[in-house]
């Protein structure tokens, strides 16, 4: 299946591959052009030697603009509070990283770590769950169009199972794809229709992932989506989704190891009543 389809929303101005592939090639193409480049102060030699690092920093101040992100889980998290749901929030200082603390009713604490996009290393290998957890989430907030949301997941999951397979730790609870693009023309959602007022933006539910337990002996873990957590339910009940209807809006992550060490992902995102996509690799 396409790897889009391991969340149902899609992008409204995903550039296609060909336009891509085409900003490429005009931007590699500009070294051939020594009057342009002559016009902005540059010979070839320079733009050749500085074009790599020009795109690293680029990218690296695009990714390191996180106060937006920030405030964004502030915000979701800071409703819960305001709803009943949760009693506490501790939102950690600038600096001290990116683990959010909420003390929520009938669970205790659960450990929010706010990250970007998924593809990185830091968002999806770069975590610990504290010890005080009673669950922890990934929550990836990214604003980037590249790729449609199910792609980036995928990602994630494939760098989040290579730790699942290879590191003795404590193992996420779930994963959340949600940020302030969702819900808005440029991200359209299924789930609008759910949305909710946090701090006078109306937000769809969030893609919630249950992940596996991270059990050594088997050869499949929450394949068929089994695994139960409590955070999901609680976390779709500040959007008015009713217990007893939260699994209808809780997909899952679910691996298998076989014979020669082959391992195999499942993601499935459920967004309503007999609505579910999944990706399978």
């Amino acid at each position: 299946m396409e790897t889009d389809d391991a969340a149902p929303c899609r992008h409204a101005g995903v550039p296609p591959e060909a336009v891509v592939d085409a900003v490429v090639r005009l931007i590699q193409d500009l070294g051939g052009h020594p009057a342009l480049l002559m016009q902005h102060g540059l010979t070839q030699q320079e733009f050749s030697a500085a074009l790599p690092t020009a795109i690293e920093q680029i990218r690296g101040r695009k990714s390191a603009k996180n106060s937006p992100r920030r405030d964004f889980v502030a915000t979701m998290l800071q409703g819960l509070v305001d709803r009943g749901i949760a009693t506490a929030l501790e939102i950690p200082k600038q600096g001290d990283g990116t683990v959010y603390r909420l003390t929520v009713k009938g669970l205790g604490d659960v450990a929010v770590i706010q990250k970007g996009a998924p593809d990185g290393t830091h968002s999806s290998v770069n975590w610990k769950v504290p010890e005080w957890a009673q669950e922890a989430y990934l929550w990836w907030v990214n604003d980037g169009m590249t790729r449609n949301p199910g792609s980036d997941v995928v990602k994630g999951v494939g760098r989040l199972r290579k730790v699942f397979f290879s590191e003795p730790r404590k193992m996420l609870d779930g994963v959340i794809f949600q940020s302030g693009l969702c819900g808005t023309v440029s991200r359209r959602c299924p789930k609008s229709q759910y949305a909710a007022d946090f701090d006078g933006q109306a937000v769809p539910p969030p893609c919630i992932y249950v992940m596996p337990d991270d059990s050594p002996n088997g050869s499949s873990w929450n394949w068929d989506g089994a695994t139960q957590r409590r955070f999901p339910e609680l976390l779709l009940g500040a959007f008015g989704v009713p217990a007893e209807k939260a699994a209808l809006f809780t997909g899952h992550v679910g691996f298998q190891a076989g014979e020669r060490k082959t391992k195999r992902t499942v993601i499935t995102s459920r967004f309503g009543p007999a609505q579910v996509t999944t990706f399978r690799s």
